[in-house]
Protein backbone atom coordinates (compact mmCIF):
# COMPACT_ATOMS: atom_id res chain seq x y z
CA UNK A 1 0.00 0.00 0.00
CA UNK A 2 2.57 2.30 0.58
CA UNK A 3 4.43 1.70 -2.54
CA UNK A 4 1.28 2.70 -4.19
CA UNK A 5 0.49 5.66 -2.20
CA UNK A 6 4.67 6.96 -3.28
CA UNK A 7 3.85 6.25 -6.93
CA UNK A 8 0.69 8.28 -6.63
CA UNK A 9 2.05 11.32 -4.85
CA UNK A 10 5.11 11.27 -7.28
CA UNK A 11 2.36 10.83 -10.29
CA UNK A 12 1.17 14.23 -8.50
CA UNK A 13 4.57 15.67 -7.89
CA UNK A 14 5.10 15.59 -10.88
CA UNK A 15 2.26 16.08 -13.14
CA UNK A 16 2.73 19.73 -13.01
CA UNK A 17 6.05 19.49 -14.60
CA UNK A 18 4.68 17.80 -17.07
CA UNK A 19 1.90 20.35 -17.83
CA UNK A 20 4.85 22.91 -17.10
CA UNK A 21 6.70 21.28 -19.80
CA UNK A 22 3.52 20.47 -22.32
CA UNK A 23 2.97 24.31 -21.99
CA UNK A 24 6.13 25.10 -23.78
CA UNK A 25 6.18 22.50 -26.20
CA UNK A 26 5.31 23.37 -29.89
CA UNK A 27 0.87 23.86 -29.89
CA UNK A 28 0.75 20.94 -32.37
CA UNK A 29 2.99 18.04 -31.87
CA UNK A 30 2.71 17.68 -35.73
CA UNK A 31 5.04 21.12 -36.21
CA UNK A 32 7.75 19.42 -34.50
CA UNK A 33 8.61 15.64 -34.46
CA UNK A 34 11.28 15.13 -31.67
CA UNK A 35 11.83 11.52 -32.41
CA UNK A 36 15.36 11.73 -33.94
CA UNK A 37 16.53 14.78 -31.26
CA UNK A 38 19.13 11.95 -29.86
CA UNK A 39 19.95 10.60 -33.53
CA UNK A 40 23.33 12.45 -33.25
CA UNK A 41 24.08 10.40 -29.81
CA UNK A 42 23.94 7.11 -30.87
CA UNK A 43 27.77 5.41 -30.90
CA UNK A 44 30.87 5.07 -28.27
CA UNK A 45 31.76 7.96 -26.61
CA UNK A 46 34.31 8.51 -24.14
CA UNK A 47 33.23 9.71 -21.06
CA UNK A 48 34.23 11.83 -18.35
CA UNK A 49 32.47 12.93 -15.72
CA UNK A 50 32.31 14.56 -12.47
CA UNK A 51 29.80 13.64 -9.33
CA UNK A 52 29.25 15.71 -6.50
CA UNK A 53 29.77 13.57 -3.55
CA UNK A 54 27.49 15.68 -0.90
CA UNK A 55 24.96 17.19 -2.66
CA UNK A 56 22.90 19.52 -0.85
CA UNK A 57 24.52 19.71 2.33
CA UNK A 58 24.94 22.85 2.56
CA UNK A 59 28.94 22.15 2.76
CA UNK A 60 31.73 22.83 0.06
CA UNK A 61 31.61 21.04 -2.28
CA UNK A 62 33.62 17.54 -2.61
CA UNK A 63 34.17 16.05 -5.98
CA UNK A 64 34.48 12.64 -7.49
CA UNK A 65 35.88 12.21 -11.16
CA UNK A 66 35.22 8.91 -13.27
CA UNK A 67 36.48 8.21 -16.49
CA UNK A 68 34.92 5.49 -19.05
CA UNK A 69 32.71 4.77 -22.04
CA UNK A 70 28.62 5.43 -22.88
CA UNK A 71 27.51 3.77 -25.75
CA UNK A 72 24.19 5.06 -27.16
CA UNK A 73 21.85 2.24 -29.04
CA UNK A 74 18.63 3.06 -31.21
CA UNK A 75 15.85 0.97 -30.14
CA UNK A 76 12.50 0.58 -31.74
CA UNK A 77 13.77 1.45 -35.06
CA UNK A 78 15.56 4.46 -33.63
CA UNK A 79 12.01 5.66 -31.59
CA UNK A 80 13.80 5.24 -28.51
CA UNK A 81 17.52 4.83 -27.09
CA UNK A 82 19.59 2.81 -24.57
CA UNK A 83 22.64 4.45 -23.29
CA UNK A 84 24.97 2.19 -21.52
CA UNK A 85 27.39 3.95 -19.14
CA UNK A 86 30.52 2.74 -17.07
CA UNK A 87 32.70 4.89 -15.91
CA UNK A 88 35.68 4.21 -13.07
CA UNK A 89 37.65 6.00 -10.86
CA UNK A 90 40.26 5.04 -7.91
CA UNK A 91 37.29 4.77 -5.32
CA UNK A 92 34.90 2.91 -7.54
CA UNK A 93 32.59 2.37 -10.35
CA UNK A 94 29.55 3.93 -12.10
CA UNK A 95 27.34 1.34 -13.73
CA UNK A 96 23.97 1.89 -15.38
CA UNK A 97 21.55 2.59 -18.27
CA UNK A 98 18.89 5.16 -19.05
CA UNK A 99 16.21 4.18 -21.34
CA UNK A 100 15.09 7.17 -23.26
CA UNK A 101 11.85 7.46 -24.23
CA UNK A 102 9.83 9.24 -26.89
CA UNK A 103 6.22 10.63 -27.05
CA UNK A 104 4.99 11.76 -30.08
CA UNK A 105 1.61 13.10 -28.21
CA UNK A 106 3.16 15.38 -26.38
CA UNK A 107 6.51 15.82 -28.31
CA UNK A 108 8.28 14.93 -24.98
CA UNK A 109 11.28 12.03 -23.80
CA UNK A 110 11.19 10.83 -20.95
CA UNK A 111 14.67 9.93 -19.43
CA UNK A 112 14.95 6.85 -17.10
CA UNK A 113 18.02 5.67 -15.55
CA UNK A 114 18.85 2.84 -13.24
CA UNK A 115 22.50 1.50 -11.93
CA UNK A 116 23.62 -2.14 -11.72
CA UNK A 117 24.51 -1.64 -8.43
CA UNK A 118 20.83 -1.59 -7.27
CA UNK A 119 18.76 -2.65 -10.36
CA UNK A 120 16.35 0.28 -9.66
CA UNK A 121 14.79 2.72 -12.01
CA UNK A 122 15.35 6.49 -10.83
CA UNK A 123 12.43 8.83 -11.21
CA UNK A 124 12.18 10.09 -14.64
CA UNK A 125 12.60 13.61 -16.12
CA UNK A 126 10.78 14.73 -18.63
CA UNK A 127 11.34 17.31 -21.59
CA UNK A 128 12.58 18.23 -25.27
CA UNK A 129 14.70 20.05 -27.21
CA UNK A 130 13.69 22.86 -27.63
CA UNK A 131 16.56 25.24 -28.50
CA UNK A 132 19.04 24.16 -31.25
CA UNK A 133 21.20 21.49 -29.79
CA UNK A 134 20.04 21.76 -26.04
CA UNK A 135 17.88 19.84 -24.44
CA UNK A 136 16.28 20.41 -20.93
CA UNK A 137 14.11 18.07 -18.85
CA UNK A 138 12.38 17.76 -15.23
CA UNK A 139 11.42 15.97 -12.67
CA UNK A 140 10.66 15.56 -9.26
CA UNK A 141 12.93 12.87 -6.80
CA UNK A 142 13.61 12.57 -3.24
CA UNK A 143 16.99 13.06 -1.67
CA UNK A 144 17.41 11.85 1.78
CA UNK A 145 13.60 11.92 2.60
CA UNK A 146 13.56 15.04 1.42
CA UNK A 147 11.84 16.27 -2.32
CA UNK A 148 13.43 17.68 -4.54
CA UNK A 149 13.01 19.46 -8.35
CA UNK A 150 15.90 17.66 -10.89
CA UNK A 151 16.94 19.56 -14.04
CA UNK A 152 19.11 17.53 -16.59
CA UNK A 153 20.39 19.53 -19.61
CA UNK A 154 22.06 17.80 -22.60
CA UNK A 155 24.07 20.08 -24.58
CA UNK A 156 25.82 18.73 -28.29
CA UNK A 157 28.56 20.59 -28.80
CA UNK A 158 29.52 19.69 -32.05
CA UNK A 159 29.12 16.13 -33.49
CA UNK A 160 31.96 14.91 -31.39
CA UNK A 161 31.37 16.20 -28.38
CA UNK A 162 28.27 16.64 -25.68
CA UNK A 163 28.04 17.79 -22.21
CA UNK A 164 25.37 17.08 -19.49
CA UNK A 165 24.62 18.67 -16.14
CA UNK A 166 21.96 17.33 -13.51
CA UNK A 167 21.31 19.88 -10.84
CA UNK A 168 18.84 19.84 -8.15
CA UNK A 169 16.80 21.97 -5.97
CA UNK A 170 14.63 22.15 -2.94
CA UNK A 171 13.16 25.14 -3.46
CA UNK A 172 10.67 24.65 -6.84
CA UNK A 173 13.35 25.79 -9.22
CA UNK A 174 14.08 29.06 -7.92
CA UNK A 175 17.95 28.00 -7.07
CA UNK A 176 19.94 25.06 -8.61
CA UNK A 177 22.73 23.16 -7.11
CA UNK A 178 24.95 21.08 -9.99
CA UNK A 179 25.92 17.54 -8.80
CA UNK A 180 26.18 15.55 -12.14
CA UNK A 181 28.40 17.15 -15.24
CA UNK A 182 29.81 15.11 -18.12
CA UNK A 183 31.60 15.31 -21.41
CA UNK A 184 31.39 12.75 -23.61
CA UNK A 185 33.97 12.81 -26.56
CA UNK A 186 32.95 10.52 -29.82
CA UNK A 187 35.48 7.46 -30.21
Amino acid sequence: MRVILTAIALCAAIAPLQEAAAAKAPSTPSTRNGQSDFNWEIGTWRTVIRVRLNPLSGEAPKWAEYQGTSVVKPLMQGRWNFVELSVASPGGKIEGGALRLYNPKTGQWSLNYTSLSNGLLTAPVYGSFEDPGVGRFYGSDTLDGRSILVRFVITRKSADEAAFEQAYSTDGGATWETNWIATDTRR
